[in-house]
């Protein structure tokens, strides 16, 4: 790739693969490993690819397809295409994995620093110039996101989308709700090669373990779900001791702590970006980790579909972004915009330096009665609308604006604030936004979750478009109290064009039936086992709203209309 002011480096380099390398890390601990380098004399840049997955199928010549579970985990890149333009390319497998030495504990600070070893020992190699950097999606991300956080002396950038920086609220635990299904699938798939070790149990000793276990067993939201029942009665099988770890660690803490991002020492340049579809996974971790990132840093997000498998995306992307900052090539990356949005609906790019984008217009659409939602202020004796949860029964509540009458830009972070009651102590917010096109055809855009006892706000973090919650202890509801909530709801950018609508549905359960592998991941959470009536209150006193982020149109706002004139009376 090349323009009239910049180049890439070009294709040249025959390959020469080394197999099953062993990388010393600590006394009596090796990472195994696949080379990948260029058939020449000289040192060459090193990118290394560390994951926890079958390390000969990340290099397998096969036509990538799309995103499915089957091949989600070939994540790493072509080799081919790094090596053949002057690098070489290490796939490592993580501790404790396949043949890996050591213990497998979910990316625990042991293994990242594992990692930064072997970043050191790529930089010592003869093959190399000592300039090293980290590539891959997904987990490869997760990792590279840690150990550029530490950092080893010689990794001097990270190309790493796609991956979850805080692994209670992007992952286990949406707003404090456990999310079993995408964990309960990626253990039985991978589980088995993993070397796992009950460390929970070793912490808390036999006795407070087993205590943990059996209230684990008696919660109601836990023992509906088959899987997550077995894997409590069988915490020393396989890896189930993992997912045990997640049960019993239900509040933020140390052991989420030590395995999500610390951003204080972030100063080696890193390349974030992820896609509006995966909104119950990754997106919110990549727009975190720009956002507080200190070192230099870019970020794309791209359209609402998965990248293909085996991964080939974004190659030429991150080669400019390596030959700039391993190979001090002019690539030109720096002097685009840092911030690259698709915008469903348009389908074209928009460009940025600052998330949220300064241009933002954050407009509260009210709730109101008849299913309204409404920059509109209330009504006098508005009141509320109510639904029954129970586990026969999942109801809601919908509320959609009128059809747009010139073309709305939604771009950012999307925040419900939201006032509700329940006849319960506890209650679970699911909240999904929802595209309307003129035909009436509804499509599913992203999602908000909160747990009515983890309500409490970290004043220190939130910001008016952004809350954040502590999730470090319950405060149980008061039965038919109103408390306000305010849901994150993942954000999303799309244009919205004439005769289209927005609107949300809000649930206590996600029951809904997924239309494809992105929504899949969104979904598989407990939910409550008693039965409720669940009120949503919007009038004057409790004004209910959805905070829209506008980037462009609206200027007049919604007509309660359509825009519709009224006939003429008959003469």
């Amino acid at each position: 790739m090349f323009s009239t002011k910049w180049q890439t480096s070009p294709r040249r380099y025959g390959i020469t693969i080394d197999r099953d390398v062993a990388i010393p890390v600590r006394s009596g601990v090796t990472l195994d490993s696949d080379i990948f380098r260029p058939t020449a004399e000289g040192k060459f840049p090193a990118l290394l690819a560390v994951h926890a997955y079958s390390k000969a199928a990340q290099s397998m010549p096969m036509m990538p397809e799309g995103f499915s579970y089957a091949r989600g985990f070939i994540e790493t890149g072509d080799f081919n295409f790094y090596v053949r333009r002057g690098y070489a390319l290490v796939i490592v497998n993580i501790t404790g994995t396949h043949k890996s030495g050591g213990v497998f504990n979910n990316i625990d600070p042991q293994s990242i620093q594992d990692v930064c070893e072997a970043v050191e020992w790529t930089a010592r190699q003869s093959w190399c110039d000592g300039n090293v950097g980290m590539t891959g999606i997904s987990h490869f991300s997760r990792v590279s996101k840690r150990v550029a956080a530490q950092p080893p002396p010689h990794l001097k950038a990270i190309f790493a989308p796609y991956g979850w920086s805080d692994m209670y609220r992007d992952l286990y635990y949406h707003g404090g709700i456990l999310n079993y299904g995408f964990m309960s699938h990626w253990i039985r798939t991978n589980g088995s090669y993993f070397r796992t070790k009950n460390s929970l149990r070793e912490e808390w000793g036999d006795v407070k373990y087993a205590q943990a276990i059996e209230a684990a067993l008696r919660n109601p939201e836990i023992a509906a779900v088959p899987y997550l029942v077995e894997v409590l009665r069988t915490a020393d099988v396989g890896a189930n001791s993992m997912v045990v770890d997640i049960i019993l660690n239900d509040l933020w803490n140390d052991f989420y702590g030590q395995r999500s991002v610390n951003f204080e020492n972030t100063r080696i340049p890193a390349y974030f970006g992820g896609d509006w579809g995966l909104y119950g996974l990754h997106l919110p971790g990549d727009i975190r980790a720009f956002e507080k990132w200190k070192g230099p840093k870019k970020m794309t997000i791209g359209p609402p579909i998965y990248l293909d498998r085996p991964l080939y995306q974004y190659a030429y992307e991150s080669l400019r972004w390596f030959d700039h900052w391993l190979k001090g090539i002019d690539t030109g990356i720096l002097e685009e915009p840092r911030l690259q949005l698709f915008i469903a609906g348009s389908d074209e790019w928009k460009s940025g330096e600052e998330w949220p984008l300064p241009e933002t217009k954050w407009t509260p659409f009210y709730l109101h009665a008849n299913r309204l939602l409404s920059e509109h202020e209330f009504w006098p004796n508005e009141g509320c609308t109510t639904y029954e949860d129970s586990p026969f029964h999942h109801g809601h509540v919908e509320f959609k604006t009128p059809p747009m009458v010139e073309n709305t830009e939604i771009c950012g972070p999307i925040v419900l604030n939201l006032y509700g009651s329940t006849n319960d102590t506890e209650l679970l917010w699911f909240v999904s936004l929802w595209h309307t096109d003129a035909d009436g055809y509804e499509k599913l855009l992203t999602r908000g979750w909160l747990r009515g006892s983890q309500r409490r706000l970290d004043p220190q973090a939130s910001k008016l478009w952004q809350p954040v919650h502590l999730h470090k202890e319950r405060d149980p509801l008061e039965p038919n109290k109103i408390y306000e909530f305010n849901i994150e709801i993942r954000p999303y950018g799309i244009l919205l064009k004439a005769g289209e609508r927005i609107g949300i549905k809000i649930k206590s359960a996600d029951d809904d039936v997924p239309k494809d592998n992105l929504e899949l991941i969104g979904i598989g959470h407990v939910s409550r086992r008693t039965a409720s009536h669940i009120s949503v209150h919007h009038n004057a006193d409790h004004p209910s709203h959805l905070l829209l982020p506008i980037t462009k149109g609206n200027r007049v706002g919604t007509f309660i209309s359509g825009g519709k004139l009224p006939p003429l009376p008959k003469a």
